[in-house]
């Protein structure tokens, strides 16, 4: 069974960074492409970025682009997700999740993730 630990939120000012981490266990995920998502308080979850398998491609949704930076570390079964220029509207629980296909396209929908983390808080303060 997989498991998927976010850690890395916290409370920052508007203009600062984070670097959120999800650690997987229980198998190897270096074969399945990885995402983030963000939930804020009366809204649906929503996609942040997501990486490919082996790290080569990339995709993030426009309102993070070119402040937010999905990596990953396949050695260590970990996710990153390096959040700058943080705005108030960043405001949300961010989640990590595995594709259910290996080897496959990145995806933007939930369906296509069948492990999460429990998520964890990020408040941005103006």
């Amino acid at each position: 069974q997989v498991q998927l630990v976010e850690s890395g939120g916290g409370l920052v000012q508007a203009g600062g960074s984070l670097r959120l981490s999800c650690a997987g266990s229980g198998r190897s995920l270096s074969s399945n492409s990885m995402g983030w998502f963000r939930q804020a308080p009366g809204k649906e979850r929503e996609f942040v970025a997501a990486i490919s398998w082996n790290g080569a491609r990339t995709y993030s949704t426009d309102s993070v682009k070119g402040r937010f930076t999905i990596s990953r570390d396949n050695a260590k079964n970990t996710v990153y997700l390096q959040m700058n220029s943080l705005k108030p509207e960043d405001t949300a629980v961010y989640y990590c999740a595995a594709d259910s296909l290996r080897f496959g396209n990145l995806v933007v929908t939930t369906s296509r993730y069948n492990y999460w983390g429990q998520g964890t808080q990020v408040t941005v303060t103006s």
